[in-house]
């Protein structure tokens, strides 16, 4: 929010009256609005920018040379979720910034779903001191299938309508398409609110059709990131939904969008970038919204498109362009300095007018804090855990059932609903690990219930022992996979031992295990390195049960979620999303 007394300064130092607190000379300016590159100084008063004219002669408290490097707007990830990342915000900022990334659009659906509004309020308590910006997105799912589901806490539409309210809200989070198609007034008056607060309404149509997807925009929504194929994105950009162009670590659609609108022509005006969930260890080894940028210019889009569509896009969508996604006067001085446009690595970024990152260094202090008992103990089992409780038992007589699937796709989090037949001895349901069928089981773990849902999944590739992961798309329930009833019983004890987290076990042996204490979901380590070694160790550890994905447990994590297709295991029961009702594991 501007203030007069802000403005006038502004005003004053651009005309000479006052000095500019910070000059900086000599830079190939990259224009995002006039999509020219030129050699131009930036002059900064404040957060803000004052002049990038070429032929001003303002005083300035300070100088700094650009050495003529190009001088690009701060990035923004335009849809994410930290409890994806396993990261705190203090210790996020140690990864993301060096990256380039200043503005973050966090959907905080995960931790509220475990602890509701206060859970949101505890995780944005330190967002005026880090050296990004938080641009919240209200959640929507909390939960995301009433009535199918065991979740900690609900946020109706009170709360809702409160937290839009907020400054540095921008968006309804990403709403589910059941709650447009089989509506309720709670979930479209959560809607109406936002659009009444001119906020807009993030999307998330995994699965939705043509028509569908008309009725889904009528409704109000504006965005979606969940394109995986193209026919899905040009749906969305054909009922003007803007299409938020992923690449995470579980979820990766940018080749896929860049390669076909580059063959068939298409303007990338109404696409911007996101990670939505991204792993540390994965930004840290390929970079955050640069890695977007760098790898679209080199599927060949314009250095300065993909440049606008990491800043101005996705600021004009969300109506903040007359305060950050250019560095233009009056919007805040975010700014990367880089040798190349065509590879993005920042040798130097501001955010609000300060030096935040310099050679491999972030000369900010470091933000520590100390999160409170209560949302470090949210793991909590109404009835003891035994390896019984992962026996599906058949009572047909039969010697074979055949069961509805789970079948993963590669590189994607949606899925495939199958069938199968699978072998019954001493009536229970068995596992097929020829045809790599493994056995699957979302445990509450709010304390409520006791409910335990046995599944089967193929496609994980584990071989042997099991994993166990306390964040479960959206209930956030434990989920975990295994080969035997056993190594999964242990494997979820050990998640409650550690107040949440990932477990691997082998062979009866807990081989390796990452608290996550903050709501079940993310990391209390305040050093960013630390988290990455200890993901290092988690991934490595999956794959010595014959596990070959790319990021086992942001797979895991996403299995049982009941607003992806095609199928959603929860605590109660087997969910078909598009028609939001449960439906039986054994079909016959």
């Amino acid at each position: 929010m501007r203030s007069v007394q802000e403005t006038n300064v502004m005003i004053d130092a651009g005309l000479g009256k006052i000095p500019c607190d910070l000059v900086i000379k000599n830079v190939k300016l990259v224009n995002v609005y006039s999509q020219e590159v030129y050699e131009t100084k930036i002059y900064i008063k404040g957060k803000r920018i004052v002049s990038i004219d070429p032929d001003a002669d303002l005083i300035a408290e300070r100088e700094v040379d650009g050495d003529g490097m190009y001088a690009l707007p701060g990035f923004i990830d335009g849809h994410m979720h930290y409890s994806s990342s396993m990261i705190n915000p203090e210790a996020m900022a140690q990864v993301i910034v060096p990256q380039g990334t200043t503005t973050m659009c966090v959907d905080l659906m995960e931790i509220s779903n475990v602890a509701g509004k206060p859970a949101i309020d505890l995780l944005l308590e330190n967002a005026d001191k880090l050296p990004y910006r938080i641009a919240t997105e209200v959640p929507t799912r909390v939960p995301t299938a009433p009535g199918l589901e065991t979740t900690g806490r609900l946020i109706d539409v009170e709360e809702t309508k409160e937290l839009l309210g907020r400054p540095g809200v921008v968006a309804l989070g990403e709403i589910a398409p059941a709650k447009i198609l089989q509506r309720t007034d709670e979930s479209i008056q959560k809607i109406v609110d936002a659009i009444n607060m001119n906020k807009l309404v993030n999307g998330h149509a995994v699965g939705v059709n043509t028509q569908e997807i008309s009725v889904y925009a009528s409704a109000g929504v504006t965005d979606d990131h969940e394109p995986v194929e193209w026919e899905e994105a040009l749906d969305r950009l054909r009922v003007g939904i803007h299409v938020v162009i992923r690449e995470g670590s579980g979820a990766r659609n940018l080749k896929m969008f860049i390669e076909n609108a580059l063959k068939l022509g298409y303007s990338f005006e109404n696409t911007f970038f996101c990670t939505d969930d991204k792993h540390i260890t994965d930004i840290q080894n390929e970079g955050h919204i640069n890695h977007n940028v760098n790898l679209s210019i080199k599927l060949g889009v314009q250095p300065i498109t993909a440049i606008t569509m990491a800043t101005l896009n996705a600021a004009k969508h969300f109506r903040v362009e007359h305060d950050y996604g250019s560095i233009t006067p009056g919007r805040y001085a975010d700014i990367i300095l880089c040798d190349s446009m065509r590879e993005i690595h920042p040798k130097q970024v501001y955010f609000e007018g300060r030096k935040v990152f310099e050679k491999d260094k972030m000369p900010v202090e470091r933000i520590d804090r100390v999160y409170p008992a209560w949302i470090k103990d949210t793991v909590k089992f109404k009835r003891p855990i035994t390896p019984e409780l992962f026996k599906l038992k058949a009572f047909s007589g039969k010697n074979s059932v055949t069961v509805n699937l789970i079948e993963l796709v590669k590189n994607q989090i949606v899925n495939k609903h199958k069938t199968a037949v699978l072998s019954v001895k001493n009536s229970e349901v068995l596992r097929d690990s020829a045809n790599d069928i493994m056995k699957l089981a979302i445990v509450e773990r709010y304390g409520k219930n006791g409910n335990v849902g046995v599944y089967f999944v193929k496609g994980f590739t584990l071989k042997r022992g099991a994993l166990a992961y306390s964040m479960s798309h959206n209930h956030q329930n434990i989920c975990v996979i295994g080969a035997n009833d056993q190594d999964m019983a242990l494997a979820v004890n050990e998640v409650k031992n550690i107040r949440g987290g990932l477990v691997t076990v082998i062979d009866g042996k807990v081989v390796a295990a990452m608290p996550l204490t903050i709501g079940g979901l993310i990391s209390e380590e305040m050093d960013a390195n630390v988290i990455a070694d200890q993901l290092t160790k988690m991934n490595k550890s999956a794959k010595e049960t014959g596990c070959t994905l790319a990021s086992p447990f942001t797979t895991l994590s996403f299995i049982g979620h009941p607003a992806i297709a095609e199928l959603g295991p929860t605590d109660m029961g087997l969910v078909h999303v598009n028609k939001q009702v449960h439906i039986p594991v054994i079909v016959d």
